[in-house]
């Protein structure tokens, strides 16, 4: 093959594994303001439907990396679309029949789905772009339209609610029913499009060990399960509480907005992220984005019951004189630090890995289970059980940012050198 076709290959490759990270945030941001749709109804329904999505990587994460060895990443990215586009008929279901228990159904098929595209779209533009800065270069500019889609989420589903009550389902359902057009075009698009599986066959592959023997992986992997929590507890309790205690007419859609906001401002870091990755290391970016992520939290905690009057246009996100805890704002300016820990993570962690990355990857979507995990202990037992404000319980937040800041400093380092990856 020449080298001119085989970067036309790669390009194709690229844009659809772009496409499909922009097809995760979606799914996965519909939880959380569905959820506060459920908590009006049920107070321990607010970070459930996260809980549910996220448990689905706790069940799914090794039966897709096993999909990616025996069916290669683009049969495995076909069938998550399909399940994704059954997923999101359920959730839509629910509101019809108005059974919680339906939604919860939705919300772990959707989890599904998107466990089985986060294990195709990170190890592929990893090893397509070489590892190293130039891998982690095209993780972050696939997360940049992961952001995208991810801010335009809440801010769509809190404009067709405006305020927040039990019977808002029906103002939503418009949103669900686009996202099952919009998977059902991206099978027939990428079932016409023909993926050079960058890694060969993987069926004839002996493994000697398990990626676990890296101490940089399995570290790497708790790092995962602490950061997807931080990812989706910043603007979901945020959103939850501006939502919930507002106390003004448009709670919800102001709500949506903050959390839009946050969401926005991953897409700026990531954005950035992919212009400076070529020559400022991932290492170094991490060390960063986390001692802030740590400064900025601790601010929000301490600013208490401070509040401020917002007028934000960015176009695509309008807050017009809404009075909020000032809180808010340090919360949401944490998107800029949680923009690069994904990708960052992930590539210091599967570094020097080779024919165990596909494998790496399917332990990393178990350990996405954090998502879930921690935002719903954050929510149901230090707010609705122990009694713990919102601000305060930010503190598992500040600790989740402790440890990744340890990672970057010290736990991403490759000891296991001696072991054989080709």
């Amino acid at each position: 093959m020449s080298q001119t076709n085989k970067n036309q290959k790669n390009l194709v490759a690229i844009i659809t594994m772009f496409f499909i990270f922009a097809m995760i945030s979606f799914v996965t941001n519909m939880a959380a303001p569905f959820g506060n749709i459920w908590g009006m109804s049920y107070n321990w329904a607010g970070m459930a439907g996260n809980l549910m999505n996220f448990t689905a990587y706790l069940i799914m994460g090794i039966p897709a990396g096993n999909m990616l060895i025996k069916y290669g990443y683009k049969k495995t990215a076909l069938i998550a679309l399909i399940i994704g586009a059954i997923g999101l008929g359920v959730q839509l279901l629910s509101g019809v029949v108005n059974n919680i228990f339906v939604y919860l159904l939705g919300a772990l098929i959707c989890g599904f789905c998107v466990c089985m595209l986060n294990t195709v779209v990170n190890p592929m533009l990893n090893l397509l772009g070489g590892g190293g800065n130039t891998g982690n270069q095209l993780v972050q500019a696939g997360g940049t339209l992961n952001s995208l889609s991810a801010t335009a989420t809440p801010i769509l589903t809190g404009f067709l609610v405006g305020t927040l009550t039990k019977d808002s389902f029906p103002d939503v359902a418009p949103l669900i029913i686009t996202g099952i057009v919009v998977f059902l075009a991206a099978f027939f698009v990428i079932s016409a499009i023909q993926i050079n599986e960058p890694q060969g066959d993987l069926k004839n592959v002996t493994y000697e060990k398990s990626p676990l023997a890296f101490r940089h992986c399995l570290l790497g992997i708790i790092a995962i399960f602490f950061y997807v929590g931080i990812e989706i507890a910043t603007p979901g309790m945020m959103n939850q509480w501006i939502s919930r205690e507002g106390g003004f007419e448009g709670a919800a859609a102001v709500a949506g907005s903050l959390a839009g906001i946050y969401w926005f401002l991953m897409l700026c870091g990531r954005l950035i992220s992919t212009v400076i990755s070529g020559k400022v290391s991932t290492r170094a970016q991490m060390i960063t984005v986390s001692t802030v992520g740590i400064a900025l939290i601790v601010a929000a905690i301490f600013t208490g019951d401070v509040t401020t009057t917002l007028n934000i246009d960015l176009n695509i996100i309008k807050i017009e004189n809404a009075t909020v805890p000032l809180s808010c704002v340090f919360i949401f300016l944490c998107g800029l630090c949680t923009s690069v820990m994904w990708g960052g993570i992930f590539n210091l962690s599967t570094e020097g890995l080779g024919k165990y990355t596909a494998k790496a990857s399917g332990l990393f979507m178990v350990m996405v289970f954090g998502g879930g995990m921690m935002p719903f202990f954050q929510d149901l037992v230090l707010v609705q059980q122990l009694g713990i404000s919102y601000l305060n319980s930010y503190w598992l937040i500040v600790a989740m940012l402790a440890y990744i800041l340890y990672y970057a400093i010290w736990g991403c380092k490759n000891v296991n050198k001696d072991i054989k990856v080709d």
